[in-house]
Order: C-alpha cells, then sequence, then structure tokens
C-alpha cells in the first residue's frame, strides 16, 4: 500500500489514522474496531464492507502498531 496514499485515508466513521495490516490486506481503525478491506490494492472505505474486530483483537493489533512504531 502506498504511504502516501494510507497517509490520507481516514475512518469514515471516526475521521480517524487508519493502520495498514499487510498481512490480513486491511486497514484497522482501532478506536471503532471496524478492518476495511483491501481488495485488488483498493482500500474499500464502506462502512458495510467493514469486518468488526472483537476487543481482543482491537487490543493486539492497537498494541502491535505501536510497538512497530
Amino acid at each position: 500500500m502506498d504511504k502516501k496514499l494510507l497517509s490520507m485515508l481516514v475512518c469514515p466513521e471516526c475521521k480517524g489514522k487508519l493502520k495498514y495490516d499487510r498481512e490480513a490486506q486491511e486497514l484497522l481503525c482501532t478506536f471503532d474496531g471496524l478492518a476495511y478491506p483491501i481488495q485488488d490494492g483498493v482500500p474499500v472505505m464502506l462502512e458495510g464492507e467493514a469486518r468488526k474486530m472483537s476487543e481482543e483483537e482491537k487490543l493486539e493489533k492497537a498494541k502491535a502498531v505501536k510497538s512497530a512504531e
């Protein structure tokens, strides 16, 4: 995912920053607990297409991102 594109995208719900999960091909909003899919290199930023993360996954992803920064 292009870093410039990623820096411009925000969560449609809360307008917060998104984290890129390369392995899952998703953009994550750990605040709302939503994972937006990336299909064929294109982020699908529709609330209805987002996957709801469990509380455990949300905490795990937030910790993983902080340790990677």
